[in-house]
C-alpha cells in the first residue's frame, strides 16, 4: 500500500508535465497578427566609432628572402698557367671568407688569386704592358705590403713584387714556357745568321778593290771638311798675330798720348794759380789810436804767361785724337778682314762638304752597281728584320700573369656563397658566386606603394617567431634590380610590381635565418605624437570638396563637423577640427 506522501508526489509531477507540454504548445501557436509583427525590419540604428588619441605610422610591408648581400658570379679571364691547354680544377673554390691576396682554387695546378678592383682582368699582362688594370694591380700589390711603384707600366719593379706576392703564397710566377724559350732561341739564332752573311758579303764585296779608291777619297774629304772647320771656328774668335801686334801698338800710342795731355793740363793749372807777395812783420803798438784808417794792402803778382802751355795742351789733346782715331781705323780695318777671311773659310767649307758628298755619293753608287754590293743591302735588310722581330719578342718575354690567375672584385673581403665547379671538372663558365658579409632582403612591392618609398627610409624586419630587427630600405626599381641580378630567382617578379631591397643594420641574430622568408615593415611616414584620428570609413567628402565627419551628439542625432585630415595608417586617419577624444563619429548606418 503507497504512502500518502509518494501519492502527492506522483500528482504534482503529473500536474507540471501537463503545465509545461501546454506552455510548449503555446509559444508554437500564434496568430497571424503576431507573425506579421516578427517580421518587421527593426528601427535602424548608427553605427558609430570613437575618436581616439594615437599615433599612427604607415608603413609599406615587404615580403623577401633574407640572403647575403651583392651577389656576383666569378668567372674566369682566360687560360690560368703559361699555355692554352685543357684547364681542368684541381682544387675547387671552398665557401667561407675571402680576403684580398687570398687563393680562390687552383686550375692544373696553378693557383687564381682574388684581389681588389673595378677593372676586369682581360688579357696577359706581359712586361712592358700598360694601361688601367696594370695600375690597378699595382695598388693591390702594395695595400698587400710589396710597394712596387703605381706607374701603370708592368715593368722590372713591378715583375719583382709579382714574383715575390708568389713567392709568399707558395707559388712560383710564371715564367716563359718552353715554346716561348724556343721561340726566342730560334729568333736569337736568325739574328747571328744574318749578322755572319752581312759580315762574308761585305768581305766578298771588300776583296774587289774595286770601291777601294772611292774610301780613300770620301776619308779625304772628311778629313779636309774638318780641318777647314777648325780654321772657320779659329777665324771667328780672335786676330791674326800681326792683327794683334798692329793694336797693341795702337794702344800704347793712346796711353802715351793721354800720359802727354794729362802732363801739359797739370802745368798750365799750376802757372794760372793766382798767388800774393809776402809783407815784413811789424811791432804793434804800446797805445791804442783813437781812430784808424785803413791802409793800401800787399800788392798782387802780375799774371805769368801760359802761352806756351795752352799751346802745348792744344797739341797734346791732338796727338790723343789722332791716337784714338789710329786705334778706331785699326779695329775697322781688322774687322773687315776678319769677316773677309771668315767668308773665305766659310766657303770653303761649304766647298769641301759638297766634296764629301760627291764621294760618298760616288761610292754608293759603286756599291750598288755590282752584285757584291746587292748580296750586302740584302743582308742588312735581313739584319735589320730580324734584329726588329727579336727585340719585339724580347719586350713581351719573362714574367706574365696568365688572364685567369687573378680575379679583380669590386670590394673585398667578400664572402664565398656557392661553389659551381668541382675538383677535377673543366674549367669553363663561372666557377663560384660572391657575396658580401652583410645581409639584404629582396623583396617586391606594387608600383602604387612604390611611389611611397625612398632610399634611406627606416625599416624593422620580422622573423616569423616575431623577433624585429632595424634595417633601412637600400634600393629600390632598376638598382635594386642591378643589385640581385647574380642571385637565383632574382627576374622572377610579378608585372607591375617594383624590386626593392632592405639592408639590416647589423647582422646580429640574423645569421640563422638566412635564405628563410622574413616580413620588413618600410616605414613611409608617422605622426610622431598622438594625434586624434578617426576610421577612414568616418570621413566624408562633401559637394563643395572639403572632408567632414558626422558627431553624434544624442540617440539617433547627429552633426556635421569639418576637418582636416592627415596621416592615414592602419585604416585610421588623422583629423583636425572641432573634435575630442572620446567623441563618436558615424562609420555607417543600418
Amino acid at each position: 500500500m503507497r504512502s500518502p506522501r509518494k501519492v502527492l508526489l506522483v500528482m504534482l509531477a503529473g500536474v507540471l508535465l501537463i503545465a509545461g507540454a501546454g506552455w510548449a504548445v503555446s509559444t508554437r501557436l500564434r496568430s497571424p497578427a503576431d507573425e506579421a509583427a516578427l517580421r518587421r525590419p527593426p528601427k535602424p540604428s548608427l553605427v558609430t566609432a570613437p575618436v581616439e588619441r594615437v599615433k599612427l605610422t604607415s608603413t609599406v610591408v615587404v615580403s623577401g628572402t633574407l640572403e647575403y648581400g651583392s651577389p656576383l658570379a666569378v668567372t674566369l679571364a682566360g687560360v690560368v698557367g703559361g699555355q692554352d691547354t685543357l684547364q681542368r680544377a684541381t682544387r675547387a673554390p671552398r665557401p667561407g671568407r675571402l680576403a684580398e691576396g687570398g687563393l680562390l682554387m687552383e686550375v692544373n695546378g696553378r693557383p687564381v688569386f682574388v684581389l681588389t678592383g673595378k677593372v676586369p682582368m682581360h688579357r696577359t699582362i706581359v712586361p712592358g704592358a700598360e694601361g688601367a688594370d696594370v695600375r690597378q694591380l699595382q695598388r693591390a700589390l702594395r695595400r698587400l705590403g710589396h710597394r712596387p711603384p703605381v706607374t701603370g707600366v708592368f715593368d722590372r719593379a713591378t715583375v719583382a713584387a709579382v714574383t715575390r706576392f708568389y713567392a709568399r703564397k707558395g707559388y712560383t710566377a710564371q715564367q716563359p714556357t718552353l715554346e716561348a724559350r724556343q721561340q726566342r732561341e730560334t729568333l736569337r739564332k736568325a739574328v747571328r745568321t744574318a749578322r755572319e752573311t752581312l759580315a762574308a758579303e761585305r768581305q766578298a764585296l771588300d776583296a774587289g778593290r774595286d770601291v777601294l779608291p772611292l774610301k780613300i777619297k770620301v776619308s779625304n774629304a772628311k778629313a779636309d771638311l774638318k780641318a777647314a772647320e777648325r780654321a772657320l771656328d779659329r777665324a771667328g774668335r780672335r786676330l791674326t798675330p800681326e792683327e794683334e801686334a798692329r793694336r797693341d801698338a795702337a794702344e800704347a800710342a793712346v796711353r802715351a798720348a793721354e800720359e802727354k795731355l794729362l802732363e801739359a793740363e797739370q802745368a798750365l793749372a799750376e802757372a794760372t794759380r793766382p798767388t800774393t807777395a809776402p809783407t815784413a812783420p811789424t811791432t804793434a803798438p804800446t797805445t791804442v789810436p783813437t781812430s784808424t784808417a785803413p791802409g793800401p794792402g800787399p800788392a798782387p803778382t802780375p799774371p805769368a804767361d801760359t802761352r806756351l802751355l795752352e799751346l802745348r795742351v792744344a797739341n797734346a789733346q791732338a796727338e790723343l785724337d789722332a791716337a784714338r782715331a789710329a786705334l778706331d781705323r785699326l779695329d775697322r780695318e781688322a774687322g773687315e778682314a776678319r769677316t773677309g777671311r771668315l767668308e773665305e773659310l766659310r766657303k770653303t767649307v761649304r766647298d769641301r762638304k759638297e766634296a764629301l758628298r760627291t764621294a760618298e755619293q760616288a761610292l754608293r753608287q759603286a756599291r750598288q752597281l755590282s752584285p757584291a754590293r746587292l748580296k750586302v743591302a740584302g743582308a742588312k735588310a735581313d739584319l735589320a728584320a730580324a734584329g726588329a722581330l727579336l727585340a719585339e719578342f724580347e719586350r713581351t718575354y719573362g714574367t706574365t700573369i696568365p688572364p685567369g690567375e687573378i680575379v679583380f672584385l669590386p670590394k673585398l673581403p667578400a664572402r664565398l656563397h656557392e661553389t659551381r665547379v668541382k675538383a677535377g671538372e673543366t674549367v669553363e663558365q663561372a666557377v663560384a658566386t660572391v657575396t658580401s658579409s652583410s645581409f639584404v632582403v629582396a623583396g617586391a612591392v606594387e608600383a602604387a606603394d612604390a611611389d611611397l618609398l625612398k632610399e634611406g627610409m627606416q625599416a624593422v624586419i620580422e622573423t616569423e617567431t616575431g623577433r624585429t630587427y632595424p634595417a633601412t630600405l637600400t634600393a629600390i626599381g632598376q638598382r635594386a634590380a642591378g643589385l640581385t641580378a647574380g642571385r637565383k630567382g632574382g627576374d622572377d617578379q610579378a608585372a607591375g610590381s617594383e624590386p626593392v631591397l632592405i639592408t639590416p643594420s647589423s647582422t646580429a641574430g640574423l645569421k640563422r635565418w638566412s635564405g628563410k622568408t622574413v616580413t620588413a615593415r618600410v616605414t613611409v611616414g608617422a605622426t610622431g605624437a598622438q594625434v586624434l584620428a578617426v576610421p577612414s570609413a568616418a570621413v566624408v567628402t562633401a559637394a563643395d570638396g572639403r572632408p567632414r565627419v558626422q558627431v553624434e551628439v544624442a540617440p539617433d542625432r547627429v552633426k556635421e563637423v569639418e576637418v582636416r585630415t592627415g596621416l592615414t595608417a592602419d585604416g585610421k586617419v588623422e583629423v583636425t577640427g572641432d573634435l575630442r577624444a572620446g567623441d563618436r563619429v558615424v562609420v555607417g548606418g543600418a
